[in-house]
């Protein structure tokens, strides 16, 4: 037995045992609706209608569009319930609209900066007469529940309706600026259970998980995701890690196995993601698949898929719950798409992998002082990955101006670069895939009735490079030019140093923002964040004001050095940016395809197809094709039908045979898409439903101003 699985007794699972019929036999009846984010509690992300098939897929057309009435980003899985359509438009707000005609019904602004809601989706719980309806919805750190037949807040959910999700996690909840996750809870019986998107930094909040109560607000239960004192995995930490180390969270998606009461938890990397001086062990439950029972939060049973992560190597896509064939017998698993590019496959009850699993050497030697590499990592001998996971100087771009190849070449050339899991340090380390790559959030669906399972990838390498913390424990400057530059490099450099001329690896480049922003619009992204970019709320006013004057004028040369630890001993911390790199036309150093479909056959462990997703439209302008959409984030789904739809981000909505990945139908819309498609019925007639509202364009030049819209598609009515 592996020695980092660990099981409970045989008998406490026999609770659980009751009711496992024939879990393929009742998918042609449990997935006919989409009232719960990505369609179901399990997040197949599957629909049993087959109205819309494989013979008749090429006649869809726009039964109705929906403006979102502003040029905000939206990736949003819409829910559906009866005859009503749930989205987010009309800035940040939930809006109900009639999901035949597209007509508004309602309209909810939520309360909060900037409307700061969570942006992926929201959940629904109704009582068993249905004479109770309610959507649950997270802003501004305060869960919160409104009636989803008017869209009236619940005033007596929580303290005046709502619940602030800051509390009860152990410490000061001043001292936490991100908690919420854009990503929606899993509603399960009366329970919602939620996760967070602690930051990205050191002293970030705890990952706890827990379930509220969806009548009253309160927690019915906590899962600690960093064990406390006699508590299972306390030891793989140092002493008392739980009181200031953060992150082991889940910000993406949960998956509930409804029949058995087993909510499955996707625990993301500890903080901070790429130093682990301060956390040395293994780290449970950071980068772990956990099963936990849903109604007591009890830990079942657990897998680490990367031990002292120091890659942000965490598992982002939903699991997957599936029934395989395996010797002639029917076997229920669960099934985890990671960001390196395995899938990991599972025994849902017992947690026993369905192909062997091995601890295999990695990388050693490390040049950070006080780190405590873990020698060998998890590799999974079946199925095989689905993203490539190497990256040299053979497999940079072609598409890449000559300038743009030859710096990469000599990046790549001069880079440690030893495969999976080379350590970063202090010169450039290549990530491939990196920490943005693989499969990520809404990334996976299933077909329950035949084991096929679908991953959407981004194939996206990184260059880590850590470099000493900007000193925080002494007072900031005074002086509002240095004030300026250090409240950059706390708060910006790591992700945005590209706003600097001098470093060529970094991307989200802030260069020019002041040409393309005024004043009020950066003050408002840096304070509410925008996309995966966190606000910061807590910022002076006065800071704000230095901040935005620093962007529209940076130094050719950043000073963070002089704000940084010059002693490397006990109290030094490292950090880097995400490392995500670009050439100067916005696309990836490494050569196509950036995006793929792949299929998978679970009952044998193997991949079935594999195509590029989609198209980069200023490369298919000049009629280079195949390469795959860059740096998508859309979720596909599978039908009964036979097909799977996905939009990409060369504004097309595609069905492709679920058979063989082939094209069926592909319509183009008015912007990029993100997010879950909805598939639904009502009144006889079969929808899918896409959010239409991203940036076009792989740099601020060719950006696109947004015109998003919800569009929905039927066949003809006869």
């Amino acid at each position: 037995m592996n020695p980092f699985f660990f099981f409970l007794c045989i008998s406490s699972f026999c609770i659980f045992l009751v009711g496992c019929s024939d879990v393929a036999r009742r998918a042609s009846s449990d997935y006919s609706t989409w009232s719960s984010y990505a369609g179901s509690a399990d997040s197949a992300q599957f629909s049993s209608l087959d109205q819309i098939n494989r013979s008749n897929v090429s006649h869809l057309e726009v039964a109705w569009s929906y403006s979102t009435s502003d040029n905000r980003r939206y990736q949003f899985a819409p829910l559906v319930v009866d005859d009503r359509a749930f989205v987010l438009a009309k800035g940040n707000s939930i809006v109900a609209i009639d999901a035949t005609s597209g007509e508004e019904v309602w309209t909810h602004a939520p309360e909060g900066k900037d409307r700061a809601l969570t942006h992926r989706g929201i959940n629904y719980w109704e009582n068993p007469d249905r004479s109770d309806r309610r959507l649950f919805y997270a802003s501004d750190h305060f869960l919160r529940a409104i009636d989803a037949r008017t869209g009236a807040l619940i005033a007596d959910f929580g303290d005046n309706g709502r619940v602030n999700l800051k509390e009860g996690l152990g410490r000061d909840p001043d001292s936490f600026s991100l908690v919420q996750s854009h990503s929606p809870g899993r509603v399960f019986e009366n329970r919602i259970i939620l996760g967070s998107a602690t930051n990205e930094g050191y002293g970030s909040a705890p990952g706890d998980v827990r379930a509220y109560d969806v009548i009253t607000g309160e927690i019915v239960w906590t899962f600690h995701t960093i064990p406390r004192p006699g508590e299972f995995g306390y030891d793989t930490w140092p002493e008392d890690a739980w009181k200031t180390v953060g992150g082991a969270n889940v910000w993406t998606e949960f998956t509930v196995d409804t029949e058995r009461g087993i909510v499955y938890l996707p625990v993301a990397s500890a903080k901070y993601n790429f130093y682990g001086a301060d956390r040395a062990g293994t780290n449970l439950y950071s980068n772990c698949l956990v099963a936990v029972d849903a109604r007591s939060g009890e830990r079942l049973w657990h897998f680490q898929f990367i031990h002292h992560d120091i890659w942000d190597y965490d598992p982002a896509t939903a699991p997957k719950l599936l029934t395989i064939q395996r010797d002639g017998k029917a076997v229920d698993v669960v099934a985890q798409a990671t960001k390196q590019g395995f899938l990991y496959v599972f025994d849902r009850v017992t947690g026993e992998p369905i192909w062997p699993i091995e601890e295999r050497p990695v990388p050693q030697g490390t040049e950070m002082p006080r780190e405590t590499l873990w020698p060998t990592q998890p590799f999974p001998t079946a199925p095989p990955p689905f993203a490539r996971q190497s990256f040299t100087v053979e497999d940079l771009n072609p598409h890449m101006s000559p300038e743009d190849h030859a710096r990469f070449y000599e990046i790549v050339k001069n880079a440690r670069n030893e495969g999976l899991y080379t350590p970063p340090g202090r010169t450039d380390t290549i990530q491939m895939p990196g920490n943005n790559g693989g499969s990520n959030w809404g990334g996976g669906a299933v077909d329950p009735r035949n084991g096929s399972l679908y991953i959407v990838s981004k194939d996206h390498p990184a260059i880590l490079k850590l470099t000493p913390e900007v000193d925080q424990t002494a007072a900031p400057p005074t002086d509002p030019e240095l004030r300026a530059q250090y409240l950059f490099d706390v708060h910006c450099y790591n992700c945005h140093s590209s706003a600097l001329p001098s470093n060529p690896l970094a991307g989200a480049s802030l260069a020019g923002i002041a040409n393309k922003l005024n004043d009020a619009q950066m003050r408002k992204v840096i304070v509410a964040g925008q996309g995966p970019m966190p606000g910061f709320p807590s910022l002076p006013e006065s800071d704000v004001d230095l901040l935005v004057d620093y962007l529209k004028d940076p130094p050719a040369v950043s000073n963070s050095q002089r704000h940084a630890s010059e002693q490397l001993g006990s109290s030094a911390r490292f950090t880097s940016g995400f490392g995500l790199v670009r050439a100067s036309n916005g696309l990836s150093p490494i050569g196509p395809p950036w995006s793929t479909l792949t299929a998978y056959d679970l009952n044998e462990g193997v991949i079935k197809w594999q195509i590029p997703l989609g198209d980069v439209p200023e490369l298919a302008a000049k009629g280079i094709t195949g390469t795959g959409s860059s740096m998508p984030k859309v979720g596909p789904v599978a039908t009964a039908g036979g097909l799977i739809f996905a939009g990409t981000r060369d504004k097309k909505v595609r069905a492709f045979d679920a058979g063989d990945g082939s094209i069926l139908w592909e319509q183009e819309v008015g912007a990029a898409l993100e997010g879950i498609p909805a598939v639904y019925e009502v009144a006889g007639r079969q929808y899918v439903l896409f959010c239409a509202s991203a940036q076009v364009g792989l740099t601020n030049d060719t950006a696109e101003t947004i015109r998003g819209a919800y569009v929905a598609f039927a066949l003809p009515v006869e």
